[in-house]
């Protein structure tokens, strides 16, 4: 009987904890359909700012300019595209009236497999859908493309909570009603994807909410993380390097002389670690900039100067 009652309480904690979060963010979610050549589209938005921005995904707007959202107390707005990102598959809108107060966003840097999160959304045209579940992993890697551009999202969060169609631009949250991520992909039963909010996202965003598009710098390398050896972990004090795959022809890269099986361990003096870890040093700043990469070739130590070009959709 105590141990049916102390699982009784446990559901009942757990319940608060999601009720809580639905109840804080479904009137911050909203039910938008975009407006485009192709015709009509759905998905959801999550108030980003005070002043009538929204956030959702890239793929979620496609080529629409327009579009109407609708929130769970039944008050609607017309919205404008602002910006969109396909290369992180963020997009932002912004709302011709007063909209609700935005959520609390997080950093999804600080989650770990197995905390709890609850998705927030418009599955299938049902406002207000609310699903929980758990990080299942973390560190899952996305491909998306923009023209001829191709980029993988680092750090995309895995969940089992529940999602369908529609969910895509929502939120996904933790515990505390923060938002740690925008859903973005279904790819499987019980297997959801989310776009982090972190620091490098929060780049983005930063950058189409007053630019209205991302400049990112462009080296002409392909990569994959790779364990060091452990003479050599010991000798650089890291684990993990960037080794290269590719070296795109006629690209930054190529001109400064890197080549296909260089492990790249910094650039400008910052360890590498992951896909991402290059990523954060290739925006707008870095264009033309003359940057020091360290890589190690045939077991010795080579540093090269590139300079990135802008990256473009073409």
């Amino acid at each position: 009987m105590a141990e049916e009652i102390a699982g009784d309480d446990v559901l009942d904690a757990y319940s608060r904890v999601v009720s809580g979060v639905a109840e804080h963010l479904i009137p911050r979610v909203a039910s938008l359909r975009i407006h485009s050549r192709r015709g009509d589209s759905s998905g959801s938005g999550v108030v980003l700012t005070g002043d009538g921005h929204l956030l959702t995904n890239a793929h979620v707007v496609g080529d629409g300019s327009e579009a109407s959202a609708e929130f769970a107390d039944g008050t609607t707005a017309q919205a404008r595209v602002v910006g969109v990102d396909r290369l992180s598959d963020l997009a932002v809108l912004r709302a011709d009236r007063e909209i609700p107060d935005p959520p609390e966003y997080g950093d999804a840097d600080h989650l770990k497999v197995g905390n709890l999160v609850v998705a927030v959304g418009n599955p299938l045209g049902l406002a207000g859908s609310v699903t929980a579940g758990v990080v299942s992993a973390l560190g899952r890697s996305l491909p998306v493309s923009s023209g001829s551009a191709q980029r993988i999202i680092e750090d995309v969060i895995q969940t089992d909570a529940a999602l369908n169609p529609g969910n895509s631009g929502g939120a996904l949250a933790d515990g505390n009603g923060r938002v740690i991520g925008i859903n973005t992909a279904v790819a499987g039963i019980g297997l959801g994807l989310a776009v982090p909010i972190n620091p490098t996202t929060r780049r983005i965003i930063y950058s189409l909410l007053h630019d209205g598009r991302v400049r990112r710098a462009y080296l002409g390398l392909v990569t994959t993380p790779a364990p060091l050896r452990p003479s050599l972990a010991e000798r650089f004090d890291q684990r993990a390097a960037l080794r290269v795959v590719e070296v795109i022809p006629a690209s930054p890269a190529a001109a400064a002389g890197l080549r296909q099986g260089d492990l790249v361990l910094a650039v400008n003096g910052v360890p590498l670690r992951d896909a991402q870890s290059l990523q954060r040093q290739l925006f707008e700043d870095a264009i033309a900039r003359r940057t020091e990469i360290t890589a190690i070739r045939n077991n010795a130590l080579v540093d090269v100067i590139a300079y990135p070009a802008e990256l473009t959709d073409r």
